[in-house]
């Protein structure tokens, strides 16, 4: 358990310190704007997707360090995957934050973002974790901005009518 949470810590600092990734995009062909009012996080996601490839993806904005490590490491995941691919990876990536998907039990294509696993413990940043997620959907989905509260809160939502 240490260990793990060791890596969680390792993995948090060096993408929040040296993100992947970070800035606009020039020729983005899908965007969203994403919040998450109750920590204060704000991220834009730009993504050239052609066909159903997604070719680049990038994120800028002020978020706390675990949205900005989050998106760090989404970025790098889903950059070259089919956007079917991504919206799998958002709903089991959503699954494992809020405690539905077990990684050592469970199938799954998470690979190394398992070491977000940990964020289900800490109720308070589970949207941190997420909001970089739910706002890949969103862009995916032509949706100009998403947020964690209310109606759009992914730990009530389903994100895909899962």
């Amino acid at each position: 358990m240490a260990d793990s949470r060791n890596l969680y810590q390792e993995v948090i600092l060096d993408h929040n310190k040296k993100p992947r990734n970070f800035g606009a995009l020039a020729d983005a062909t899908h965007k969203s704007e994403g919040l998450n009012p109750l920590c204060g996080d704000h991220i834009y996601l730009s993504l050239k997707v052609s066909g159903a490839n997604i070719e680049a993806v990038q994120f800028e904005g002020e978020s706390c360090a675990i949205c900005k490590a989050s998106a760090s490491m989404m970025t790098t995941v889903v950059k070259g995957k089919t956007r079917d691919d991504a919206e799998q990876l958002v709903n089991e990536f959503r699954d494992m934050v809020i405690g539905k998907l077990d990684t050592a039990a469970q199938p799954h294509h998470l690979g190394r973002l398992t070491v977000f696993a940990g964020v289900r413990d800490l109720p308070t940043r589970v949207k941190c974790a997420i909001l970089p997620w739910h706002t890949l959907h969103a862009a995916l989905n032509s949706q100009r901005t998403t947020s964690t509260e209310a109606d759009a809160d992914p730990m009530q939502a389903p994100i895909l009518g899962t």
